[in-house]
């Protein structure tokens, strides 16, 4: 479940990978040659179990409800968009499928996707939170629905946080009192104090594709990636701030020193194998850490600087340009982002609504519902902006250089002057500005 649940969040890098691929056989194709049954939709995806178990479900209810049949594909991640690249090519791609916000942009802005600007009334585009609205949408045209998001928080293991000392009935659990960068850094260097070398205050979660997750702490301090336009912003003060305090995880011994962009295990399994007293974690890995981890925990919200900030996660339900019925595929579109369908996917996942009508406690959540309102919480700090740069097409080109370039800053002792610099051009170089 991990596997296939976590890389959701690559943000745009499987597509570099997978341009470079043949398809792979068995993959079941499309509906896009046009020459699908009547009233026949076909949906390729990927999905942990719950999200499988769950996707099959609400697939039975629009059936009943419309008549028309919806042929699930669910498929291997790793083979998710390679094989829809060279579908797309052929004209024979799924009629639905699903992306992630990062790279939704890559296909949006090559007109592949479904416009569907004429499905959706200005009341309906307003039901959704504006960030996730504008994360489907490419110069203004929404090509696709928020169907779900997925943010990171803090958790912390209770009994290593009071073996040092910490009182843990005044942890904060909500953005008003969420830690500062201060407020977070004395606790690690109080964690580093009390434990054995072989252990760390905590660990990132920007390993094997996440490194966009470092933009949380750039735009945290305030800072961005790039304006609307596409020119660099990344070498400011903000960006230098973000970056010597990241760069400081390592040079504190606050985190384990193999866990950089680079790294290959994740988050989440040195959280659970207690390398670590915390961890930045999606909520998506929620039911995978309840069912295997064998002390108390709880999430806390991300500390903040000059805002709070966290990663954009969750997916998209796109149709594709030439879908053999594209009134059909946008009836499944909008069925699969009503209120009951949301609510009831995301409680049987743990992820994320994007319908400001289930903010809050709206959703049931089926595992650890107590932990999850940190995350409701923590997904507020999304602002449209962030949405706008991490949706670029760009993303992903941007991406390979980052991790390049914030592992030359955090191993190789590269100075912040040029990786600031260095990213500066890559920024350039991607979006042709």
């Amino acid at each position: 479940m991990a596997t296939t649940a976590r890389s959701t969040l690559t943000l745009g890098m499987a597509v570099i990978t997978a341009l470079t691929l043949t398809g792979c056989a068995g993959f079941g194709g499309g509906g896009g040659s046009g020459d699908a049954d009547d009233d026949t939709l076909t949906f390729t995806t990927w999905a942990s179990e719950s999200e499988q178990a769950a996707f099959e479900d609400l697939v039975a209810q629009f059936e009943q409800e419309s008549g028309a049949t919806v042929e699930l594909n669910v498929v291997p991640y790793e083979q998710m968009f390679t094989n829809i690249d060279a579908q797309l090519g052929s004209g024979d791609a799924p009629d639905i499928f699903r992306v992630d916000y990062g790279n939704l942009g890559v296909y949006s802005s090559q007109e592949q996707l479904l416009d569907l600007s004429s499905y959706f009334s200005d009341e309906e585009v307003d039901a959704f939170t504006p960030a996730m609205w504008e994360a489907v949408s490419f110069d203004g045209v929404p090509y696709g629905v928020p169907h779900q998001t997925d943010v990171s928080a803090l958790l912390v293991n209770l009994d290593m946080l009071a073996a040092a000392g910490i009182d843990t009935s005044t942890l904060p659990t909500t953005q008003d009192d969420a830690w500062t960068w201060d407020e977070f850094a004395e606790v690690a260097t109080q964690l580093r104090a009390s434990m054995p070398a072989e252990q760390y205050p905590f660990v990132v979660n920007w390993q094997q594709g996440g490194v966009l997750r470092w933009l949380s702490w750039l735009f945290q301090a305030g800072g961005s990636l790039m304006d609307e336009d596409g020119t660099p912003q990344i070498d400011s003060p903000e960006g230098a701030a973000a970056l010597d305090f990241t760069r400081s995880f390592y040079d504190q011994q606050w985190v384990p020193p193999a866990s950089t962009p680079t790294g290959t295990v994740y988050a989440d399994s040195l959280f659970s194998e207690q390398t670590t007293a915390m961890a930045f974690v999606g909520s998506f890995l929620v039911p995978d850490l309840d069912y295997f981890n064998e002390f108390e925990w709880t999430a806390l919200p991300m500390p903040r600087d000059e805002r709070g900030a966290t990663d954009l996660g969750g997916n998209a339900l796109v149709a594709t340009a030439d879908a053999a019925d594209p009134d059909l595929a946008a009836e499944f579109l909008r069925f699969m982002a009503s209120e009951d369908a949301m609510s009831s996917f995301c409680g049987a996942t743990n992820e994320l609504p994007t319908l400001t009508a289930l903010e809050g406690d709206a959703v049931e959540f089926a595992i650890r519902p107590d932990l999850m309102p940190v995350f409701v919480d923590q997904a507020t700090t999304i602002e449209p902006q962030d949405v706008a740069q991490l949706t670029s097409p760009a993303i992903a080109e941007i991406g390979v250089a980052m991790s390049t370039e914030l592992e030359a800053a955090f191993v190789q002792g590269q100075s912040t002057e040029d990786t600031l610099a260095n990213l500066d051009a890559a920024i350039s170089e991607a979006t042709g500005s």
